[in-house]
């Protein structure tokens, strides 16, 4: 922030914190940026969401709702996120966009099935050991699936102010196997750099900047790896069932989350 001011004076910045697997939290940090763009007298709106937060949980965690708390803040969040922000995102006075950090491990999951239980994780709770990989690919799956049926949804909208682009950087070396020991994460990482699939965070951002970036008009699609690279994800993803599905039982989700926030406030 401070190289940001210092290159522009009239910058007006502001950092705040949410945990995306918390609906309160998520609630209040669209509260706090509402009440911030007033306060500085800005235009109520904004022009760019990245949806970017994802966890590596080997262990199992619920969060008050009684969500699994990977599941949470992969999807569940970034969903519950994007839906209180899109008021913003439509009001903005020039094309706004979404961007859903999504990962290639998406392809590891070639059947699935969408409900309450896989959603929230619970379905997974019941295997014996913590199924971390799996989870995280459902996910990341899911986040994909969810761009794709807005990005249909918002196109019934002829004028497509807000478009929806899913961005895959790839291999990153991140913080993000912290909770794997790290004699496994060290030897992962080793093999990948062998193979030169290993990138650093400055190059991994490539496919987020390229979405971020690209024309008004792009919209539904996979970037991937950087160079402005479009390729098309697995054949699940575009499952028109299944994004039916995921779409109404996460609506579902948010309106009883929201219902709850209400009681509680009572």
């Amino acid at each position: 922030m401070a190289d940001i001011t210092s290159r522009n004076k009239d910058a007006r910045l502001e950092a705040f914190q949410v945990d995306l697997s918390s609906f309160q939290s998520v609630l209040k940090f669209k509260d706090s940026l509402q009440q911030w763009l007033l306060d500085s007298d800005m235009h109520s709106s904004i022009q760019l969401l990245i949806n970017n937060a994802g966890i590596l949980a080997t262990s199992s965690r619920l969060t008050p709702e009684g969500y699994d708390q990977m599941m949470s803040t992969n999807y569940i969040g970034a969903f519950f996120l994007t839906k209180l922000l899109l008021p913003l995102l439509k009001n903005s006075p020039v094309p706004s966009r979404i961007v859903n950090v999504t990962s290639f491990t998406h392809r590891n999951v070639f059947n699935a099935q969408v409900n309450n239980e896989t959603i929230t994780g619970k379905f997974f709770l019941r295997s014996k050991c913590y199924p971390c990989a799996r989870i995280y690919e459902y996910s990341k799956l899911c986040l994909l699936i969810f761009s794709y049926e807005l990005h249909r949804n918002l196109g019934l909208d002829k004028s497509r102010h807000v478009s929806v682009i899913a961005a895959d950087p790839g291999v990153v070396k991140t913080n993000i196997m912290r909770e794997v020991p790290s004699f496994l994460s060290l030897m992962a990482f080793t093999v990948l750099k062998l193979l030169g699939l290993l990138q650093s965070p400055e190059k991994g951002i490539n496919s987020v900047l390229d979405a971020a970036l690209a024309p008004p008009e792009t919209s539904g699609v996979y970037f991937f790896g950087g160079k402005g690279r479009t390729v098309n994800s697995s054949a699940l993803s575009f499952n028109s069932k299944l994004a039916g599905e995921l779409w109404t039982t996460s609506c579902n989700l948010f309106i009883n989350s929201q219902l709850a926030c209400r009681d509680l406030s009572n």
